[in-house]
């Protein structure tokens, strides 16, 4: 009877699963992927045709950007894809010596009863029956002996399958790990043609700053974009609005009262959004240097190396990822009773719509603009555009 713990240990082998990449969730990535490739052709061929109209210099400069944007979520995506891909790869090599752990106890339990079988034939059967003390113990212990023998040859075979399945699935994770070391390599090459590219773009942008039409261009640009930015905030406070009027039907009780931590409560008192850099244009009217144009700036800009983390100021959620000419990435950041934040010329988002975020989260890196590198960054009340400097802490 001491053979019987491992008799439950094989035939509990045999429910074992390995743990595998769900085929939904590999269609989703690739998917997301091809999405991504074919935003970056698009970018590539209005590039072309672009590059033969000396009049959109502007929108080259834009599409470089974009196309530079889409092609960091890219290599992002398979970078994350590879890690994964290296996990499974480590579980599968696990699994693989488990089993191989168990297939030399086999083995071995199987050369010790091969060889008492040899030594003393039958008689250990017989006598384990014989000394049964009742007729059920007997009929319970010839089941036994049946099934012991059935038992291992059936752990054997259950046990080989496994470690051929096994060795099936991890060449092919390796395979696709290969193939995603290929796309990394070539998309990393591709973002050093676009490094080339960001050359002739510091370039152009010499010429345009030299260029008082294009200046003027830019200037009218950013205005419209200006206009385009309060009707996201407008259609924001029209969602929120009926929002909270469906939930006033669902529920009559009252509202609670804004928290003492409140984003009203905190003015003056909220962090940066970057560590370091200067104000080099203030929220309001702002005298253009060249052309001697006064435009508003409805934010502040904040002089800062390029790929700089950018953090939320306070706590709040996502709700809008775009992009506008004059501004380029931007994010706005819902922090209640009426009150957003928006963060522009970012070079890199790393937060998604609908997504919750703490106050000092980095959720993206900065850029440039055409005036250099710099984070624009702009504190709304409902559709009131505020003044930064008097919402940030003093440093």
């Amino acid at each position: 009877m001491r053979n019987i713990p491992g008799i439950l240990l094989f035939i509990f082998l045999g429910g074992l699963t390995l743990p595998g990449i769900g085929q939904d969730e590999i269609k989703k990535k690739q998917a997301e992927l091809q999405k991504l490739r074919e935003q970056i052709q698009g970018f590539e061929s209005k590039i072309k045709e672009q590059q033969q109209n000396e009049k959109n210099t502007l929108e080259l400069l834009d599409t470089y950007d974009r196309k530079a944007t889409v092609l960091r979520r890219l290599i992002a995506k398979l970078k994350a894809q590879e890690k994964d891909l290296q996990a499974d790869i480590g579980k599968t090599r696990a699994e693989l010596a488990g089993l191989e752990r168990q297939m030399g106890f086999l083995k071995k339990h199987y050369a010790q009863y091969v060889s008492s079988v040899y030594k003393a034939g039958k008689l250990q059967d017989i006598e384990l029956l014989l000394s049964s003390n009742s007729i059920n113990q007997f009929y319970i212990r010839t089941e036994y002996l049946k099934r012991f023998t059935s038992q291992r040859r059936t752990d054997a075979q259950k046990i080989s399958g496994k470690q051929t399945e096994i060795e099936k699935e991890r060449a092919k994770l390796e395979n696709q790990l290969g193939d995603h070391r290929k796309l990394i390599a070539e998309k990393g090459a591709e973002e050093d043609k676009l490094e080339v590219l960001a050359s002739k773009r510091k370039d152009m942008l010499f010429q345009i700053r030299k260029d008082k039409k294009s200046i003027l261009r830019e200037i009218d640009r950013k205005l419209k974009a200006a206009g385009q930015l309060e009707n996201l905030i407008a259609n924001l406070i029209e969602q929120e609005r009926i929002r909270k009027e469906r939930e006033a039907q669902k529920n009559l009780l009252p509202q609670p009262a804004p928290a003492a931590g409140s984003f009203a409560s905190r003015k003056g008192k909220l962090r940066w959004p970057v560590s370091e850099g200067a104000v080099v244009a203030s929220f309001g009217n702002q005298r253009h240097p060249t052309l001697k144009t006064i435009t508003q700036n409805t934010g502040i800009d904040i002089s800062v190396k390029a790929g700089s983390p950018v953090s939320v100021v306070a706590d709040g959620e996502v709700t809008t990822i775009w992009w506008l000419p004059g501004y380029g990435n931007l994010l706005i950041v819902d922090h209640r009773d009426g009150y957003r934040t928006v963060y522009a010329h970012l070079s890199e988002i790393q937060v998604s719509e609908g997504q919750a975020v703490k106050e000092g989260d980095v959720i993206a890196s900065s850029g440039e603009s055409l005036e250099g590198a710099r984070l624009h960054f702009e504190v709304w009340n409902y559709r009131e555009k505020q003044n930064p400097e008097q919402w940030l802490i003093r440093r």
